[in-house]
């Protein structure tokens, strides 16, 4: 499966080339493809705070690239620059707090510059150590890929019906996704008959990024309105939602896309399974429950315009980015260290311990 999905590749929203960090700008898409290239710590920051790069994984990434950027500047100003550079750390981690995978890069970085020895080659190091970071990721989507893919084909009968929310594709991360990783991988197999595709509101993560996505792949899709999603559950045969994750605490709680905790109560309702796909490094063991993760929330003319055309009365908007989906609403959490099957602090726990299985 690994070496399939490699010979269909055909989407990356994060290049490292030539000393510079370039991405693909998502808020052009699906109708136009323009590379940002980011050669400052500065512009990375507006990069993550503006959206031109998005989702857990890929925020992650480009904020270890940034480092290594910082790095080469703060060296060429010479002085005191492992002090300048703890700003750079600092102005990353604010431009997106709520994202565990951010976090989880910035702290990688951090513990590669304090194992440096005085004659290392400090940049070397620290792109090496980028690099790795963003070759991991693509290595645990393709593992990811191959675990859900195999419990689609445990349950299967006929060719599945599936629904996903959100954008957790090639876009979102290092490569391939996670839950749409799983479905690459699963339409490969010939495991899918059709692939429903919530449009996602305020931004249509959906609408524009997901549907783009598999249709690109060749995958059977449609779009449907997110409100619609508990009567095609009724209607159309669904038996997969599959969705990514943003943050999962040590009880199995999930912090996703906003809307998907009522995609998992319509799910359990009408007896189609939860799949959340996503890498370890969303699991974050010091929070207790979900109740202890940081929630988002956007400013409310994100729901009021589209591109920048109002549309709504003018009145306040709530603009949440995230909700938690309780523990035992799902059915599967799948990451690149195994599968847990109805997500428990015991099953959790157990699952850290293990190591990757690629």
């Amino acid at each position: 499966m690994r070496e399939q999905l490699l010979a269909v590749e055909k989407v990356q929203a994060i290049e490292w080339r030539d000393g510079a960090l370039y991405l693909l700008d998502q808020r052009l898409l699906p109708h136009r493809q323009s590379w940002l290239r980011c050669v400052t710590v500065a512009e990375v920051v507006d990069a993550v705070r503006d959206r031109v790069v998005r989702g857990a994984s890929a925020v992650g990434i480009a904020g270890a690239y940034a480092l290594v950027l910082g790095a080469r500047a703060r060296l060429q100003a010479g002085g005191s620059w492992r002090e300048a550079l703890e700003e750079d750390f600092a102005c990353l981690e604010r431009a997106h707090p709520a994202t565990v995978n951010l976090s989880w890069a910035l702290q990688r970085m951090h513990e590669r510059l304090v194992r440096l020895k005085e004659d290392d080659d400090v940049l070397a190091l620290l792109e090496a150590e980028a690099v790795g970071i963003h070759v991991s990721d693509r290595e645990a989507n393709l593992t990811t890929a191959q675990l859900g893919m195999e419990l689609i084909r445990r349950h299967q009968g006929n060719p599945q019906v599936l629904l996903t929310h959100g954008n957790a594709g090639a876009l979102a991360t290092g490569g391939f996704g996670t839950a749409l990783g799983v479905i690459r991988a699963a339409h490969l197999e010939g495991l899918i008959e059709h692939v429903h595709v919530d449009e996602t509101r305020p931004w249509l993560l959906g609408a524009r990024l997901t549907a783009w996505e598999l249709a690109g792949d060749g995958v059977p899709v449609s779009l449907n309105a997110d409100a619609a999603a508990a009567h095609l559950m009724k209607t159309k045969g669904i038996t997969w939602v599959i969705v990514g994750a943003g943050c999962i605490a040590a009880n199995g709680d999930v912090a996703s896309k906003i809307g998907t905790y009522q995609l998992a109560v319509n799910a359990m309702h009408h007896g189609v399974r939860l799949m959340v796909v996503a890498p370890s490094s969303v699991i974050d063991m010091s929070l207790e429950s979900g109740e202890d993760i940081l929630l988002e929330e956007r400013d409310g003319r994100e729901l009021l315009e589209v591109a920048g055309q109002c549309v709504a009365a003018d009145v306040p908007a709530v603009n949440p980015v995230l909700d938690v989906t309780p523990a035992d609403l799902v059915d599967y959490i799948v990451t690149e260290k195994g599968v847990v099957e109805r997500p428990d602090s015991a099953k959790m726990a157990q699952l850290m311990c293990r190591k990757r299985l690629h």
